[in-house]
């Protein structure tokens, strides 16, 4: 479905308006402004989809901008990362990206000129007294005893700060609007702060640095945006965003609010993901477990599957929190139409078919997907030994049993129908070994009268290759991790069984040829992929065979 197809919503009707009006002369320029200061997670997928959709939805253009006005926190790492994310999603910008330091002479002169217009003085207020006259949501802050300087003294405070005279926290350059405003945004933030720390981008020559909320709007006026779209939490900063533009007479863009992507089992906070990282909870930022977008990379979620899951959640004004399971569905809806099938014996245990001649092997025939025939045949090798799975086998089966168990016949995937006729156990009382045997007529078809009661996968033995399988759940077991409670924090809630490793699973030989990231359906197990970082063997399982919320869906209708 083309952009321009797709339903719309609040925003797209915004924008119709103004292109009825001929506000902006039918342009639609948008941007998507990260702080390169994390990597992006799944709430910044929408954000991404979002901007960049409603530019293709409209011709126009969306810029890639890294809002870096804080490089003691930000990184050439973090940078590329986000370039690679957004490129993966399916999405382009036009030229280089863009970054809030390529304006930093320009939003210099944007503070000399609030200075000279009288509405920016230097304070030397510190952080305890900064907070102490600030106010609450209930009491009006106080003016600061430095808030009726002259321009000129401002002027030259100012320009000391930029020659770097003064330490970090000694003075900030803020704005002075009205301390009694019930917005606290507009009780004279801070607009500019010392800082003498090397910038990734602009290297060593400033050493006072914006600060987001004075940044972010200039930038979108510099660049011409026309709608500049970001999440709730900044529409109380909205009143900062237009007063800064109009004190300036700027191109003044238009902002406008939609709830974030808020999910339950799930933590998005950058600061607390960096944490998780730091602290070693995760093996790192595009751990599989992980909700940022190089880790559900990782995991074997495509693009498409975000894409659609961004989609179908829409766009609204108010915060509600989406389940998990409606992201989960998008990835098997995705990979159930376009993921091979292979066979995978997580934990298995030996078959040997005590008829089936010692040196014989066939070669079976198997469709690559059932339902597409595209997707072609490969070849699957059969021999005396075979491996199933445990789970696969009961010696005393539970009612409505439909696996193998002693003296029943089950069906191999796309092979003959066995029978067990003896189990083989270790000291410990533990099945190590199946005797059964197989029935020659019965190689893709069910004689007459012989039907049994289920179909397991397998391998051969003599074929199967070793593997590691890395079995990932939710990396909390709360619904709402990261809610305020009395007595704990979100790492109380990591789930110890978010990671399962199996190290002696065997797979069929077809798996040699995987490619690093490619997804498979390993038949009745589930949806795996090769992982795109480690060397060898090793699956990710993206997510189980078992959609919970397609059977919600399904039932609401």
């Amino acid at each position: 479905m083309s952009e321009t197809s797709k339903p719309g919503n609040f925003i797209t009707q915004i924008i119709d308006k103004d292109n009825e009006t001929g506000k902006h002369g039918g342009k639609v320029l948008t941007r998507f402004p990260p702080e390169p200061n994390g990597y992006l997670h799944i709430g910044h997928a929408k954000s991404i989809c979002l901007n960049f959709g409603i530019a293709e939805r409209y011709q126009g253009q969306c810029n890639l901008r890294f809002d870096d006005t804080n490089p003691e926190k930000e990184s050439v790492e973090y940078i590329e990362s986000i370039k690679g994310d957004v490129e993966w999603l399916g999405f382009t910008w036009k030229d280089e990206p863009k970054f809030a330091s390529d304006y930093f002479d320009q939003l210099h002169d944007f503070a000399v000129q609030l200075i000279e217009l009288g509405k920016a003085y230097v304070c030397e207020l510190n952080a305890e007294q900064m907070r102490e006259y600030r106010g609450t949501l209930k009491e009006p802050g106080k003016n600061s005893p430095y808030r009726d300087r002259s321009i000129g003294e401002n002027l030259a405070l100012f320009n000391d700060m930029k020659a770097g005279k003064f330490a970090d926290g000694d003075v900030v350059l803020r704005a002075k609007i009205d301390m009694a405003s019930p917005n606290i945004n507009l009780r004279d933030p801070i607009i500019y702060r010392v800082r003498h720390v090397h910038h990734h981008q602009t290297g060593d020559k400033w050493c006072v640095y914006p600060m987001y909320d004075f940044t972010h709007g200039l930038s979108d006026a510099i660049e011409g945006v026309t709608h500049s779209i970001c999440t709730l939490e900044f529409q109380d900063h909205r009143p900062l965003y237009d007063w800064i533009l109009e004190s300036l007479g700027t191109f003044h863009p238009q902002q406008i609010e939609f709830a974030r992507l808020n999910l339950n089992y799930t933590v998005t906070s950058k600061r607390k993901l960096k944490q998780l990282v730091d602290e070693k909870h995760v093996t790192g930022w595009d751990d599989p477990r992980m909700p940022t977008i190089s880790g559900m990379r990782r995991r074997g979620y495509t693009a498409a599957s975000i894409r659609n899951f961004c989609e179908r959640i829409g766009v609204t004004k108010s915060d509600s929190v989406v389940d998990v399971g409606m992201l989960e569905h998008a990835i098997r809806e995705d990979l159930d139409a376009n993921a091979n099938r292979a066979m995978a014996v997580l934990n298995p245990i030996k078959v040997v078919l005590t008829n089936y001649p010692e040196n014989k092997e066939e070669i079976f025939t198997v469709s690559n997907h059932p339902k597409n025939e595209a997707a072609g045949q490969r070849q699957v090798p059969f021999s005396k030994e075979l491996y199933i799975d445990a789970a696969d086998f009961a010696e005393v089966p539970p009612r409505k049993w439909k696996r193998l168990t002693l003296d029943g016949a089950v069906r191999l995937r796309g092979g003959y129908v066995i029978t067990c006729d003896e189990v083989i156990k270790n000291h410990a009382g533990e099945v190590i070994e199946l005797r059964c045997r197989y029935d020659e007529n019965t190689l893709g078809v069910n004689p007459e009268g012989y039907k049994p009661k289920g179909v397991i996968h397998w391998v051969s033995a003599q074929h199967a290759l070793d593997a590691t399988v890395n079995l990932y759940d939710r990396l909390f077991d709360n619904e709402a991790p990261d809610a305020n409670y009395a007595d704990k924090t979100f790492l109380d809630f990591i789930n110890p069984e978010s990671l399962t490793v199996l190290s002696g699973a065997k797979v069929e030989p077809s798996l040699a040829q995987a490619a690093k990231g490619q997804g498979f359906q390993f038949e009745r197990e589930g949806y795996f992929c090769r992982d795109a970082k480690e060397e060898g063997l090793i699956f990710n399982r993206t997510v189980t065979l078992r959609d919970s919320w397609a059977k919600i869906e399904a039932k609401g209708k």
